[in-house]
């Protein structure tokens, strides 16, 4: 067995709904405590020094990039969605472990490093329990005030704050932590392609060059709540009859834009099956290839929300990212001229990238290009191929 696939198999149980087979893996709750304890266990078991910086994130180095310069950092993160796949985020974090140890296990390699190297676990990724995606890189970077992140709640109105101080992390800290961007003069994350393009290049690894402008909006509509049986149609004020008006508009905004528009998450007042809905509260996700597509996406739902007496409150936004284009190029020379590709997915090495350390991504091939669904998959022979590759990568940019 590997030492991708030991990894692997202790990964892959921790957080799993034995209902639906997806994953619940949310910051700062038991099954994050249990991520997190096998992340500080896998770097103490490696000789890594293991550090949490003030946004929660944890990292594991070799070498002391305070000493001897900023160093190659590896890695993704270990959260999911609701019912999320297995292998988007940790993915990274198991191939990073994995492909240290093959570099260490090869005798003929003979390899050194010449830079300190880390592996991190970005916390909050996926913004799953407070609404805000890659939380733990944004709060790291300054791009997510730490005000801001202290008072975000989660659908039983625990804050933030309150989360993590129940985990034990120090909540006064967070913030941007100039320290740990410090010790970063490059960062790589491995991730599972979430889309079906290297399945059509017959690839099973290709470089990531850049992630399209995406942003979460919150909606809100009131109505009037009555009872179901005894409101005649033409005197009720239906919020979820309203939300549906917006979330057709916002549908028929983005065949038009060539854009994608997305509302997963609702909440309703008085959530009664006999009641007519007082309110209604939806999360709207939207992507683009350029901010000026997204925008105009936004104007036209906000056009329609106003009609039914609605407003849309932006909760973040992230601008296209470019990853650094000579870093890319050089890891598609590396990696046998391996296909360069675009996303519309978030990655926390967007963030990083954007916050100026130069930043790049490995996608590995998704047979279905499903993700954030159970049935989210890698063949574990492409995933090998990816501890490959990012070995690679490492030996050339630390050995």
């Amino acid at each position: 067995m590997t030492s991708f696939d030991s990894l692997w198999a202790v990964l892959e149980p921790i957080g799993r709904n034995a209902g639906t087979g997806g994953y619940r893996r949310f910051a700062w709750t038991g099954e994050d405590a249990t991520l997190r304890e096998w992340f500080a266990g896998e770097a103490a078991s490696r000789g890594m020094e293991f550090v949490v910086d003030r946004a929660g994130n944890q990292w594991a180095w070799l070498g002391d990039p305070d000493v001897d310069g900023p160093g190659v950092a590896i890695g993704s993160h270990l959260d999911s969605v609701p019912d999320g796949g297995a292998f988007d985020g940790p993915l990274g974090i198991a191939s990073a472990f994995a492909a240290l140890d093959a570099l260490r296990d090869s005798a003929s390699s003979g390899f050194r490093l010449s830079r300190p190297l880390g592996i991190v676990n970005f916390g909050d990724e996926e913004g799953a329990r407070f609404g805000v995606a890659c939380a733990g890189s944004r709060l790291l970077t300054g791009a997510l005030d730490a005000d801001r992140a202290r008072s975000l709640t989660d659908v039983d109105g625990t804050t933030m704050a309150e989360a993590m101080a129940a985990s034990g992390h120090a909540v006064e800290d967070v913030g941007r932590d100039e320290q740990a961007l410090h010790r970063i003069g490059t960062f790589v994350e491995l991730h599972i392609e979430q889309g079906r393009g290297l399945v059509e290049l017959g690839r099973a690894v290709g470089v990531g060059a850049a992630i399209w402008p995406h942003g979460r909006w919150r909606l809100d509509i009131a109505g009037e709540a009555n009872h179901a049986g005894t409101t005649r149609i033409t005197d009720r004020r239906d919020a979820m009859l309203a939300l549906a008006h917006v979330v057709i508009a916002a549908r028929a905004s983005a065949e038009r834009h060539g854009a994608v528009t997305t509302c997963g998450k609702v909440m309703l007042q008085p959530n009664g099956v006999n009641a007519i809905p007082s309110h209604a509260r939806a999360w709207l996700d939207a992507r683009a290839a350029s901010p000026e597509i997204v925008r105009a996406v936004l104007a036209e739902i906000g056009a329609a929300a106003a009609l039914h007496g609605g407003t849309v409150v932006e909760e973040s936004w992230t601008d296209r990212t470019a990853f650094a284009p000579e870093l890319c190029a050089r890891l598609s020379t590396l990696l046998r001229d391996a296909p360069v590709l675009e996303t519309a997915a978030g990655h926390d090495a967007g963030i990083l990238a954007a916050a100026g350390i130069p930043s790049a991504m490995l996608f590995v091939r998704n047979p279905t290009g499903v993700s954030h669904s159970p049935s989210e998959h890698a063949e574990r022979d492409d995933c090998v191929r990816g501890v490959a590759a990012l070995a690679t990568v490492i030996e050339d940019l630390a050995g």
